[in-house]
């Protein structure tokens, strides 16, 4: 905003504030056109002055980031670096060094890292991934399971239910992934009617 949209738009903003000021219950209708012609003036001020989009968070650092309906701020990405935060003070990733009372066999000159170190890293964990065949390639069907017996049940009661895919299968993944089961037979068919003709 240059200096001259600045002097206008506060002069068209002070004048509206004396409109509201003498406004009364007996107002004259011309005096009411008045008004309105003034503030339609101050809104084409304010529509030339501004030249970015509305903010969608409140917050200063990420004005047009991304919403989290949750976050104080409505900032997805603030609430994240919170929350992470959160999770290293209950987990204990960063622990808090009193250099006093450091054992000798410690390093006393050891600072938290921004992404930790290699024995603060979670280990990994496996997950049985039930999948579906949609036609042209194995897609996530359910909630990944901690259980492999469990994801089992789930692939049978799909396979039960009235909408059915033609095959199911189930993978284990631990650091990488290995395809334990497969319920039906995958055949890859063409999703243009008529053979793409």
């Amino acid at each position: 905003m240059n200096h001259a949209q600045l002097t206008a738009l506060g002069r068209a903003l002070r004048l509206l504030g004396e409109h509201g000021e003498a406004l009364t219950a007996d107002t004259p209708d011309a005096k009411l056109h008045e008004v309105r012609t003034d503030l339609r003036r101050a809104l084409e001020l304010l529509d030339e002055t501004v030249t970015t989009v509305a903010p969608a968070t409140r917050c200063p650092e990420h004005p047009n980031g991304p919403v989290d309906k949750s976050a104080p701020d409505l900032c997805l990405l603030c609430e994240t670096r919170r929350r992470a935060a959160r999770r290293s003070e209950v987990n204990g990733a960063y622990p808090s060094y009193d250099r006093s009372a450091a054992e000798p066999s410690e390093p006393a000159d050891r600072a938290p890292s921004r992404y930790g170190v290699r024995g603060d890293r979670p280990q990994p964990q496996q997950r049985w991934l039930p999948e579906l065949w949609n036609g042209r390639e194995w897609q996530l069907c359910g909630t990944p399971r901690r259980d492999r017996r469990e994801a089992e049940l789930f692939i049978n009661a799909q396979r039960r239910a009235p909408r059915a895919a033609m095959a199911y299968r189930l993978v284990h993944e631990f650091t990488d992934y290995e395809v334990v089961r497969i319920w039906g037979h995958p055949v890859r068919t063409d999703i243009e009617p008529m053979g793409n003709l």
